[in-house]
């Protein structure tokens, strides 16, 4: 397989703590086909200051005010110019420096996915994703159990990429994906572990009206009786690893 470009696209707001580690994870690629873009909300820290230190590995950024997280996403999308897409949000990071060359050497696939590790603020290692460990192989219909396949471990080629609908404020990466895996023929299981994700504490609120929205856009997607199911087995096993892990997560 040749060597394509892949488009990272990095969305931040007041990020100046945690954008020097997603910087660093890609700055210590061993690949070398990168376009790095910057998407900042027009953050009112030093986060500009953090992206001028390190305007060599950053290919294009963006800092103005936009409607949110997803919006800002679809401004990334739009001036990538990469064969792949890969979204690491402030405070991510690319799992090792030899990650992207070891997903370009397998066979050429529309999209690719893999495993997340689970990271503090200090860099701490959380362990790998154990809710949800990605499947052997993966298509649009295992979106009925939610994200099995982390958005931060998700590679596509652009141009099957679609963007973000915004009248999702929570889970509209749950629609994305569903989308995007649709205009998919070939996914690749990469078996690695792609990404580390920043782990944040979100309040209940956030997490009632986020079930609510991934329940409507689940039913858009999927017949009724099947995402009814799906949800129950869901709140069950969320039940149980929230009790084992909340001291370790929350």
């Amino acid at each position: 397989m040749k060597q394509p470009v892949i488009s990272i696209i990095t969305v931040v707001y007041n990020g100046k703590k945690v954008l020097p580690m997603t910087i660093k994870s890609i700055a210590t690629q061993t690949y070398d086909n990168i376009e790095y873009i910057i998407i900042d909300g027009a953050s009112t820290d030093s986060t500009l200051d953090v992206i001028e230190k390190n305007k060599n590995i950053v290919s294009k950024f963006v800092s103005e005010p936009d409607r949110g997280i997803y919006d800002a996403m679809n401004k990334g999308l739009k001036i990538a110019t990469g064969d792949y897409v890969w979204f690491l949000n402030a405070g991510d990071e690319i799992y090792s420096s030899d990650t992207i060359s070891k997903v370009f050497e397998l066979e050429e696939a529309d999209a690719y996915y893999g495993d997340v590790g689970y990271i503090d603020e200090n860099e701490e290692d959380l362990g790998t994703r154990t809710l949800k460990t990605p499947p052997e192989s993966f298509s649009w219909k295992d979106m009925i159990w939610g994200m099995v396949v982390s958005h931060q471990s998700f590679i596509v080629k652009r141009k099957y990429a679609v963007n973000y609908d915004l009248r999702y404020k929570y889970t509209a990466d749950v629609d994305w994906m569903i989308k995007t895996l649709k205009n998919c023929k070939t996914i690749g299981n990469t078996k690695l572990i792609l990404s580390k994700f920043l782990v944040g504490g979100f309040s209940k609120k956030n997490i009632i009206s986020s079930n609510r929205e991934r329940f409507s856009i689940l039913r858009k997607h999927f017949d009724l009786y099947e995402v009814l199911k799906s949800h129950a087995l869901l709140s069950k096993d969320f039940i149980k690893y929230y009790l084992s892990n909340k001291k370790k997560y929350y």
